[in-house]
């Protein structure tokens, strides 16, 4: 009795796979890193935040263009830069493990950027300005978190190179969200 129900459930899974309802093995999956170790975890954090830099190459422009504020605008274009210097400070830190850089799909990213998407077509004018610098702050103490407890794991695991690059981008990180700050109180807020 239990082998064929076994069977039947084996070939009720085939059915489901050849008609997409659920994958097939080794199909429109991805290869995800099963953490065990700390290095592990570092490895899969530093994938997360090189795909959320490079997500976010692609979704500044986009925030940028809609903001009024000729400040804001303009802070958003440099830290558009800023990020792409990050992209190519993360390749440094790969190499300096021995990895190839690669991203891994990061939902926290995604969701950041989707909930700007949202603010974008809902708020107009000084409300879009204020918001915008809100949602942009939520994607920097996001970023500040990950650098954060990636450079203390490179220290952890004695990676002196990437101790010192992911230094650097944690310290642009925490800069840009201070000028966010100061944008907000100075020029944005209540006007």
């Amino acid at each position: 009795m239990v082998a064929w129900n076994l069977s039947w459930s084996g070939s009720l899974v085939r059915h489901a796979q050849r008609r997409g309802l659920v994958p097939r093995p080794g199909i429109n999956q991805r290869k995800t890193l099963i953490m065990k170790t700390l290095a592990d975890a570092f490895e899969h954090t530093l994938q997360d935040i090189y795909y959320a830099e490079n997500a976010l190459t692609k979704a500044l422009p986009k925030v940028s263009k809609a903001v009024s504020n000729k400040k804001l605008a303009k802070a958003l274009d440099q830290h558009l830069s800023e990020t792409k210097d990050q992209v190519k400070t993360l390749n440094k830190v790969f190499k300096s493990i021995g990895k190839k850089p690669s991203g891994e799909k990061c939902d926290a990213i995604d969701g950041l950027i989707k909930e700007t998407d949202g603010i974008i077509k809902e708020a107009k004018g000084a409300a879009l300005n204020a918001a915008v610098i809100g949602a942009c702050q939520a994607v920097e103490h996001y970023e500040i978190a990950r650098y954060g407890t990636l450079r203390e794991w490179a220290k952890i695991l004695d990676h002196a190179e990437a101790h010192d690059l992911l230094t650097s981008i944690l310290d642009q990180e925490k800069a840009a969200n201070s000028k966010l700050t100061n944008l907000a109180v100075s020029t944005v807020n209540g006007k």
